[in-house]
């Protein structure tokens, strides 16, 4: 038998012919495997799309985009085709060829607006809203460094004024929807994260909400109006903040990692003199100079370049029946005040199991954190930075801070007192929920809000000068608990869609708190704060300990029903009932209704070849409430003290026995605060979705005024009481405008302008009292001085001021005399100008070419005025003539006298309007497939934040936004300064990778 030998050629080609044919027969196995690469983008403005979903059509193999719109999936063969979808835009097939890289650019769909909107107890479709919501979503929040979901929001939404009252990391941030409608009550609005209500009262000090991972937010769903908000009855009268966190998305795993490294400091300092002015004018004006021989800039020594590290991790991913979503976060943020510094750990994990064929869905949410605050006395500091002599050298011989009798030395200061305040926080729920038949689906909702504090006081001793130590101890526990359960059941009939809700709520709100001190501690190596054990003085008269416990309890009931007809016609009615323990006996329960109506003019017959690509007109009314003040206002207050006031010796000599004393009357009729809420609104969009806006015109009424007042009766055995003062009202009313413009020039440009603007008045009408005062002054000669006034016709905030004229012949303020009585008393007090701005705005842009991307983010205020009491309280001419620093608005006027009194009037009262620019975002997004890397990572963004980089302001102190809490029996003030924390100028340096 002979043999036959094939050549390597031709075994080559013998083995091509046989996959040739295996291909004929069976086409579907044409190919090896190959990975495609590609990233997500908006086709009108090229905005990068995260979290749109990739799926290879006919498999079960999907991918997800990641935070700069990119990813990488692996297909069987180049036949393959991809399926994309992101909510609110057209899903796409592609093709993949002998593609490896890919661009996909999904349209947005307009004619159904299919971006989802959280509403409250559910969800709506964005066209189907009828009600005043604004969402948005993470990838158009402000950037840069963010301590709480609040200063995301800034600008962002038309209506909302969000005012850091200072620059310190971790600072209370004030938030108001559409005007305040209190005097008494807190004016914030409710923040609902994942369906859980929080509490609004802080633990420990700082802003309850910096315990939230900024980076963690998928959502925020701003709900301004009556129709929207009444669904939360007794606590949406200020407005709701809804707050999703990321969830995970099936067919996918995704480990993201994004860091940043930035630094800050002041973004102006104030004009004080220099050493070599301050010489000149203290002569000048007749002063006798204390002259050290040093050049001392005190607030550049209190002063630092502040760095900031930020670090987050994130797992997301899971399959059709789990996913899952887990973080973890650290941010180190440096104040620009030396000795000040803000540490906070989070973590995060959210999961989603679904059961029984997805008829039960267990959706479980688990937040922790801590944050650890270290602040020097910084009012303090800031005090002696602007006033101390700056001929005084700031180290001594030995290169230690100086010791002086006379001044104090801030670096001395931040060494020895110390305010460290330690806040840990776990949030946690748990939502299944049951479809029982189709349409009808059962919800429970279990959460608890836990939080303590540790906040310590410290002041070490010291030997020169001499001063003993003293720890101040306070601890305050938080828990907030909620169930709820509720049952939505929708259905269609033909052209009628039809939703149901009906459900019950009961939230329980356990307050307490404890603090004790000791004094006389010895200089040594250990601190107070490690062994309070080391003081000597634990008596009675100085250290006596504190404490108070406090619990709130809410029940409600509530129901709504949409009703839409043939897609163009929709409307909403709410209701809901409210208990509360915070109420009296005779008022445990408010009542809620609301309504709304949406006609969808685009989808009529006769607007098919009209310009509109969306057209609907809105309008709502409701009923909201405001519980917002102190626990156990409705019952009476009583205080067991021993002093001579209040007891009587029980024999000619000894000591006096506890006496016991009422301070406030009982009020069982207390109930809530009522808004009253009429909105009118038209969305629109043109150019095919391109040009898109929304006009509102708005009006709330708040009555039922929620104040303290002394009895009718001049006998009762206490001097005031909690009362509803009927007749009362606080009303604000505007209007607001928002415009978006995006648009694709070719391939790769793309840009994108927009803005919003509100006008907005606030009166307060048929006040009983011709003025209530707030806002008391701080200073030498001006303690218990009063700036803000709640006048009949007046806006909330208006300042109750003399109207400063000048200097006159005798050298003196002259004011002016409005009572024509001859004499300048407080009658002669004028309503001048508002804390609050009568026009909100902001606008930005966007810019994308390639890879990189540019973006813009402006606001403002205008209208509003800020009485300038740091000014008032060390800017004045005796003030340099005693060798104490000022700046020059202290000699403005040469004919003034060295002992002319500093009161209070409009001479410090000042424009707080500004314009800033709030952050500038430049990135570049990598080809992570061009090089050659996304098999490893999938996606790579560099990025550089500028922060407050400027702000155009007739202001002169440190900065125009801020307001120094200077309430007056509970009553709020607004728009006053006092040395406050200086605003920073920051530039962070980001990376974000996706695995």
């Amino acid at each position: 038998m002979s043999k036959i030998y094939y050549s390597n050629r031709c075994r080559k080609l013998f083995f091509a012919a046989i996959l040739g044919c295996i291909c004929f027969l069976n086409p579907g196995i044409a190919f090896a495997q190959q990975t495609v690469s590609a990233t997500v983008k908006d086709a009108v403005n090229g905005k990068v799309l995260s979290g749109a979903t990739i799926n290879i059509k006919g498999s079960s193999t999907t991918s997800v985009s990641g935070e700069s719109g990119a990813f990488s999936i692996t297909v069987p063969d180049n036949n393959s085709k991809l399926v994309v979808s992101y909510v609110g835009y057209v899903t796409q097939e592609i093709s993949v060829g002998n593609n490896t890289v890919l661009e996909i650019a999904l349209q947005p769909n307009a004619a159904d607006l299919g971006e989802v909107v959280v509403v409250g107890y559910g969800t709506q479709n964005k066209k189907d809203v009828t009600g005043a919501v604004k969402s948005i979503k993470a990838e158009a929040f402000n950037k840069g460094i963010v301590n709480t979901p609040q200063q995301l929001l800034q600008g962002k939404v038309s209506g909302v004024n969000v005012t850091s009252a200072s620059g310190e990391p971790g600072g209370i941030l004030a938030i108001t929807i559409r005007g305040p409608g209190g005097v008494r009550t807190n004016n914030t609005p409710l923040f609902v994260i994942d369906n859980l209500p929080l509490d609004n009262s802080g633990t420990g000090g700082g802003d309850p909400l910096n315990f939230i991972n900024p980076q963690d937010i998928e959502s925020m769903d701003v709900l301004k109006d009556a129709s929207a908000t009444a669904i939360y009855g007794s606590r949406g009268a200020n407005g709701v903040i809804l707050i999703t966190t990321k969830k995970g998305k099936a067919g996918s795993s995704l480990l993201t990692y994004s860091g940043g490294a930035g630094i800050s400091k002041i973004a102006g300092a104030l004009p004080v003199f220099s050493a070599d002015e301050f010489r000149k004018q203290v002569v000048a004006v007749g002063g006798v100079l204390d002259d050290q021989g040093g050049n001392t800039d005190w607030q550049k020594e209190v002063m630092r370049t502040a760095q900031t590290f930020t670090n987050n991790v994130t797992l997301s991913g899971g399959s059709e029946k789990f996913t899952y979503y887990a973080s973890a976060g650290i941010q180190n943020q440096e104040g620009i005040i030396k000795g000040n510094d803000l540490k906070t750990y989070s973590g995060r994990m959210n999961a989603t199991q679904k059961l029984w064929d997805g008829r039960l869905v267990i959706d479980m949410n688990l937040n922790a954190a801590t944050t650890k605050n270290n602040r020097p006395p910084i009012q303090g500091m800031l005090g002696d930075a602007l006033a101390n002599n700056p001929t005084y050298p700031v180290y001594g011989a030995d290169g230690q801070p100086a010791k002086y009798q006379n001044i104090n030395n801030p670096l001395l200061t931040y060494v020895l007192d110390k305010d460290i305040n330690t806040i840990n926080r776990v949030l946690g729920s748990i939502s299944p929920s049951l479809t029982i038949i189709k349409g009808l689906v059962y919800k429970l909702n279990v959460g608890v809000d836990n939080s303590n504090s540790n906040r310590d006081y410290e002041a070490l001793p010291f030997a020169e000068p001499k001063r003993d130590g003293r720890l101040e101890t306070y601890y305050t526990y938080n828990r907030n608990t909620l169930v709820e359960n509720y049952l939505t059941y929708t259905t269609k009939i033909q052209k009628h869609n039809i939703s149901v809700l009906g459900g019950h709520s009961y939230q329980k709100i356990f307050l307490q708190g404890r603090n004790y001190s000791i004094n006389k501690f010895p200089i040594g190596p250990v601190e107070p704060i490690y062994n309070p054990g080391y003081g000597q003085e634990l008596t009675f008269a100085n250290n006596k300990p504190g404490g108070y416990a406090l619990i709130n309890k809410l029940q409600s009931f509530y129901g709504r029903l949409d009703y839409q007809y043939d897609n163009k016609y929709l409307a909403r009615v709410n209701f809901r009932t409210d208990g509360s323990t915070k109420f009296g006996e005779n008022n445990k329960y408010g009542y809620f209704p609301s309504f709304s109506l949406g006609w969808k003019i685009s989808q009529e017959s006769f607007m098919e070849n009209s310009m509109f690509s969306n057209l609907k007109l809105r309008a709502g009314w409701g009923i909201t409430g405001n519980q917002e003040i102190d626990p156990k206002s409705t019952q009476a207050l009583y205080t067991t003290t021993v002093s001579a006031s209040n007891s009587y010796p029980l024999y000619p000599t000894g000591a006096y026995p506890a006496g016991t004393t009422f301070s406030r009357l009982a009020n069982p009729d207390l109930q809530w605060e009522t808004s009253k809420q009429t909105d009118v609104g038209l969305d629109f969009g043109l150019l095919k979705g391109a040009l898109s806006g929304t006009v509102d015109y708005f009006r709330k009424v708040s009555s039922n005024i929620l104040l303290v007042v002394p009895p009718t009766d001049p006998i009762q055995p206490a001097s005031t009481l909690y009362k509803n003062v009927k007749d009362m009202t606080i009303t604000n009313s505007g209007v607001e405008f928002e415009l978006d413009y995006r648009h694709k020039v070719g391939k790769d440009f793309s840009y994108n302008i927009g803005g919003n603007i509100t006008f907005i008045k606030n009166v307060v009408e048929n006040s009983p009292y011709s003025v209530i005062i707030t806002g008391n002054a701080t200073g030498s000669g001006l303690t218990s001085a009063n700036l803000n006034g709640y006048l009949n016709g007046e806006p909330i905030g208006s300042f109750y001021l003399l109207n400063f004229q000048g200097i006159g012949s005798d050298s003196l303020s002259k004011f002016e005399d409005r009572d024509k009585d001859g004499i300048i008393t407080d009658k002669d007090r004028m309503a001048a100008g508002s804390a609050l701005p009568k026009v909100m705005y902001s606008f930005y842009g966007n810019v994308s070419y390639k890879g990189f991307d540019l973006i813009a983010n402006f606001n403002g205020v205008s209208g509003n005025k800020i009485y300038d009491n740091t000014a008032n309280a060390f800017f004045y001419k005796a003030k340099i003539a005693k060798n104490v620093n000022t700046t020059s608005e202290a000699i403005q006027y040469p004919n003034e006298s060295i002992n002319n009194p500093a009161g209070i009037s409009t001479r410090y009262l000042k424009n707080g309007s500004y314009l800033r620019l709030n952050n500038l975002v430049l990135g570049y997004t990598f080809n992570t497939a061009k090089l050659g890397i996304n098999k490893w990572i999938s996606s790579l963004r560099v990025s550089v934040t500028g922060q407050n980089l400027f702000v155009i302001t007739k202001y002169d102190g440190f900065d125009p936004e801020v307001n120094t809490d200077r309430s007056f029996g509970g009553v709020y003030s607004y728009g006053i300064d006092y040395l406050s924390y200086p605003k920073a100028r920051s530039f962070i340096f980001g990376l974000n990778l996706s695995f």
